[in-house]
């Protein structure tokens, strides 16, 4: 029997995962967290033979959460259950001990072969990962300050947040905005967040 824990911070998703392994006898879920500091309590507890991790969450990101795990009980597999398929959050993720990375997209048949193949002190990097080289290109294209204020936006804040975080006027902050939306070709508050979340891990 394969022991599980399950992290991610929308507990409707880990419900949906938990109805789906209801049928797959050789794999029992023995807990479920929505933030690292849970999990890590978690895994200290009841030490599972696998544990699915998202990247980002509240209190201790999945990198972390990895690292500190791998640390305590290296037998423990972790497989990293990402929206993120940039070559930085992988890397990251292998450095921190993870023996599989999995995009939320896939299909939850693939995340039942990622649990047995780890399982199996085997790794799995989903086939669906599609890496190219033009965000890093587009990444490269933007100044030290503007990666500062893209890094802040993926982290949430806004722009009279970053404009206090980086000691600026909140005109510079628009400037700043403006001259990255034309760099990397995006129209919009939203798209601009989207990819600022999306390219996190990249800088």
């Amino acid at each position: 029997m394969i022991t599980l824990i399950i992290a991610e911070d929308h507990q409707a998703l880990i419900d949906g995962i938990k109805s789906f392994l209801e049928y797959e006898h050789d794999i029992n879920v023995v807990g479920e967290a929505n933030d690292g500091e849970m999990l890590l309590d978690l895994v200290r507890k009841n030490q599972p033979q696998v544990v699915i991790t998202d990247i980002r969450m509240p209190k201790c990101d999945g990198i972390q959460a990895t690292r500190l795990i791998k640390k305590e009980f290296p037998a423990t597999k972790v497989i990293a259950f990402s929206m993120f398929d940039q070559v930085e959050a992988i890397d990251q993720m292998k450095q921190a001990g993870a023996s599989g990375y999995i995009l939320k997209n896939s299909s939850l048949k693939k995340l039942i072969e990622a649990i047995r193949t780890v399982a199996s002190n085997k790794t799995f990097y989903d086939d669906a990962i599609s890496i190219t080289n033009s965000n890093t290109k587009e990444i490269l294209l933007l100044s030290i300050r503007e990666k500062e204020i893209l890094k802040l936006i993926g982290d949430g804040k806004n722009t009279n947040e970053i404009a206090e975080a980086l000691f600026i006027a909140k005109s510079t902050v628009d400037t700043h905005r403006k001259n990255i939306l034309k760099k990397i070709s995006i129209n919009g508050k939203t798209d601009l967040i989207r990819y600022a979340i999306e390219r996190k891990y990249d800088f």
